[in-house]
């Protein structure tokens, strides 16, 4: 299948939505394979004047997509507000790479009991697997758009790649200094909480550099600093001895725990380093101030006035997955979820010393459907990442933070119009740059023709997003085993097949989790 890896200069860019009736206005709005040449990206400088908005006034009826599910004919809404009417064809949100809601998903399973349907966000268990999307040289993002028809007629998936470099062509990173806020209330004592926790943190401590530095901050029924923020070098010994003393004791004051681990990585700031609040909780607040929008408020000041961002780490087979996802995005950071020691091993010893460097601030997806091929569309998840069409360009609006060796993926469900020939889709990517705050945009296209014959025929990496995609569409709504609300979805027995066997063709031990997963839904329902 041919792949469009189109970079092109926004004026080009311009003038060719222009032509094609898309409307891309200025004020609209993991594995680390490298393959294929690298083009130059085209970006966005900081004395680059804005693009135009069209002077053209909305039509009577016209609505903007607002993301959710794609029901009737384009044009008519049939009383819902998400289809998106011709001629506005745009999407735009927040770049999201957590995964916590997936790894939550597999421990559910793995008990014998489905996962709430509240807790299953499908953009999580797509960017849960490692995608072979080109990469960047240097800082920014490489744009990948492809899709495949599915069996139900004139709907097919199309999915928007983006990749940053690799996490080994990184050089000397700025040094990180981390503030992590342990939960040691009595609910830590379940064996894959706080042990767990105590030895990747022990692990991690010694992959971390000389010139970073560690603090850390206990909380159950109260807060407290055990270690200020202390320069590792050799000092390790210390940091270490303040893991082994963790004991779990009393209630959860997740409120004292944020605002005291907070405070103590304002008070060990450093210059010109990363620096980052990492929160080890079951996230069930019960003691203290347990309203969210407190806690998330003091999160959000925090992050505006210093640029400390939060990475929440979930435990336990109970977890309060709402309150911790909404504590990452307030705080600008992301969330993980670990049931054993290989999670943990992958989370604190891999992917957090890893991705301490931070490659790019606030970085929004926008994707202009040629109203010329589309009939209508609907983004996969996503739900509460969405960004109104015209903040796009408004670099005063939240994106999402992203480090090296991310890649980030959307999927889309899109019907075509019949016989519909030529281009269906452009992509673009905006971030700021995370020292000078310059922007920065990448894009990339598709065309009808690229379109594989069909989504199990399609390349691995594909295939692997539409699996993932169409399992958290079955599990978000009661399931009746004649497949979910995306087109051509699978009955869960043949998606559990169709996973098996590509697990076996890929020998990939992660797409093996992926299918188990699959069967034990299929069993449960």
């Amino acid at each position: 299948m041919k792949r469009y890896r189109t970079r092109r200069p926004i004026g080009a860019l311009l003038a060719l939505t222009a032509a094609g009736g898309l409307l891309l206005t200025g004020c609209t709005g993991g594995g680390d394979a490298d393959q294929g040449t690298k083009e130059s990206a085209a970006d966005s400088r900081g004395d680059s004047a804005p693009m135009p908005a069209p002077d053209r006034p909305r039509g009577e009826g016209e609505q903007r997509y607002d993301g959710g599910t794609a029901t009737g004919e384009a044009g008519d809404t049939g009383g819902s507000p998400e289809i998106a009417p011709d001629p506005d064809h745009l999407s735009t949100f927040a770049l999201d790479v957590d995964t916590a809601s997936y790894g939550y998903a597999r421990r559910t399973l793995s008990e014998g009991r489905l996962p709430d349907p509240s807790t299953v966000r499908p953009e999580e268990f797509v960017n849960s697997f490692r995608q072979d999307y080109d990469r960047p040289d240097g800082d920014g993002f490489t744009v990948t758009v492809d899709g495949a028809r599915t069996d139900e007629e004139d709907w097919s998936l199309v999915r928007v790649g983006l990749a940053t470099r690799s996490a080994e062509q990184e050089g000397e990173r700025p040094p990180a200094a981390l503030t992590f806020v342990i939960d040691i209330s009595g609910s830590m004592a379940e064996p894959g909480r706080l042990d767990l926790a105590k030895e990747s943190l022990g692990t991690m401590t010694d992959r971390l550099r000389d010139d970073d530095s560690v603090a850390i901050v206990t909380f159950s029924d109260e807060a407290e600093t055990v270690l200020p923020m202390t320069r590792l070098g050799d000092r390790r010994g210390r940091v270490h001895d303040a893991i082994d003393s963790l004991e779990p004791t009393d209630s959860t004051n997740l409120g004292a725990g944020v605002e005291t681990g907070y405070d103590t990585a304002v008070e060990g700031r450093r210059e010109g380093a990363t620096n980052r609040v990492v929160l080890v909780s079951d996230a069930l607040a019960n003691t203290g101030d347990t309203d969210a929008d407190a806690i998330l408020e003091r999160i959000a000041d925090e992050r505006r006035e210093h640029g400390i961002t939060l990475f929440g780490v979930g435990v336990g087979s109970d977890y309060g997955d709402a309150l911790m996802e909404r504590l990452a995005d307030k705080g600008d950071g992301h969330t993980a979820y670990v049931s054993d020691t290989e999670d943990a091993r992958e989370v604190f010893s891999e992917q957090l010393p890893r991705h301490i460097e931070l490659t790019a601030r606030d970085a929004k997806a926008q994707v202009a459907f040629d109203p010329e091929t589309v009939a209508e569309f609907r983004l996969v998840g996503y739900d509460n990442r969405q960004v109104a069409d015209e903040d796009f360009r408004d670099d005063r609006v939240d994106g999402g933070e992203v480090g090296p060796g991310h890649t980030v993926t959307a999927l889309y469900a899109v019907r075509v119009r019949p016989g519909a020939d030529g281009h269906l889709a452009t992509a673009t990517v905006r971030w700021l740059d995370p020292r000078t705050r310059a922007p920065h945009e990448e894009s990339g296209d598709v065309e009808t023709g690229a379109l594989a014959d069909s989504v199990w025929g399609a390349d691995r990496g594909l295939r692997v997003t539409a699996t993932a995609a169409y399992f958290a569409d079955a599990l978000r709504a009661p399931y009746d085993g004649d497949g979910g609300a995306l087109p051509g979805a699978p009955r869960l027995g043949e998606l559990a097949e169709r996973a098996g066997a590509l697990a076996d063709r890929t020998e990939d031990p992660d797409v093996g989790q992926l299918a188990e997963a699959v069967r034990q839904a299929d069993r449960l329902t």
